[in-house]
């Protein structure tokens, strides 16, 4: 098989870690460096691999279930959130609980609570058995009708049609959730819309970004693991736009028959992959030939969230 010559690698903007990442591990780090190791995690504390085993060197056990977690243990929510059912189990059993929920999948439960007081339904659009997905709708106990798809909409079979509101993933390709929506109010013309969309800042930028790199280059690699979904979001964004597009979890994955007669290769990144595996990638195009990598204009991202009390450090 011939060697692909790579020529040039064009950069999204932006592209890899977002402000919720970016503190869930800060948290799990500061628990660790506080309190000491072992700190437990309630599920991977991000979808990405690289991450996950970093911070398991430095002494986070993630588990599922609480009967994991013994007694007086220090535990961290991952930023995907939890239901209602696991915080009860958490206080009842006196774990030192630090929550890293992204403060926009949070700014959703808030207004699930805040809704349900006022006696609203909900349709949830989302990817069933994700975390994030499981968290919102453990908000309640019932009363949260998930829907992934067009024809799940028109098969919904619901109490009461009166009080309904909508809520997303904060993940979701914001395309496919806007036909979804749209079937959604097109069926339920009563239905209450967020104010603004459920969909993350960062989900939204990374898949604009996406759709300009996807019109000037041959083919686009996503790096992030295959359980994040944001990151497998931005492989559909590219795929739609008529790009070859593959997803890696790291530099070792990429494979040279993506690569053949492809001479401008388009990177981006999940937000839940560290820029070191981008580096890791962009070394490996540049041995393939790569003379020119250059970042497209982007958004600037300045957002950050405060940590959670009780995790400064001496």
């Amino acid at each position: 098989m011939p060697a692909p010559h790579v020529q040039e690698v064009l950069l999204a903007e932006p592209r890899g870690f977002c402000a919720g990442v970016d503190r869930a591990i800060d948290i799990v780090e500061r628990a660790i460096d506080k309190f000491g190791a072992p700190i437990y995690v309630r599920h991977e504390i991000v979808h990405n691999t690289h991450v996950v085993n970093h911070l398991k060197q430095r002494g986070a056990v993630f588990i599922e279930d609480l009967q994991d977690v013994p007694p007086n243990a220090t535990l961290v929510f991952s930023a995907h959130g939890v239901p209602k059912s696991v915080e009860h189990e958490a206080q009842t059993r006196g774990f030192r609980v630090f929550d890293a929920t992204c403060p926009l999948v949070t700014k959703v439960h808030v207004e699930v609570a805040k809704l349900h007081k006022e006696g609203y339904e909900f349709i949830m659009i989302g990817h069933k058995g994700h975390p994030e997905v499981e968290g919102t709708m453990g908000q309640l106990d019932a009363g949260i009708h998930l829907v992934e798809d067009v024809n799940d909409v028109a098969n919904l079979a619901l109490r009461q049609t009166d009080k309904l509101a909508v809520v997303t993933q904060t993940t979701l390709s914001v395309d496919d959730a806007a036909e979804i929506l749209a079937a959604v109010q097109a069926r339920f013309p009563k239905v209450r819309s967020p104010k603004q969309q459920d969909i993350c800042y960062a989900t939204q930028n990374r898949q604009d970004a996406v759709k300009l790199l996807s019109n000037q280059v041959d083919v686009v690699i996503v790096v992030g693991s295959p359980t994040s979904s944001n990151s497998n979001r931005l492989r559909d964004v590219a795929a739609k736009h008529g790009v070859p597009s593959y997803m890696v979890d790291h530099a070792g994955e990429l494979q040279d028959e993506w690569l053949l007669g492809r001479s401008r290769v388009g990177v981006t990144a999940g937000a839940s992959a560290p820029d070191v595996l981008v580096r890791e990638v962009i070394d490996r195009l540049r041995a393939l030939g790569a003379v020119s990598v250059r970042s497209l204009e982007g958004v600037q991202e300045h957002v950050k969230f405060p940590l959670p009390k009780g995790l400064k450090l001496d």
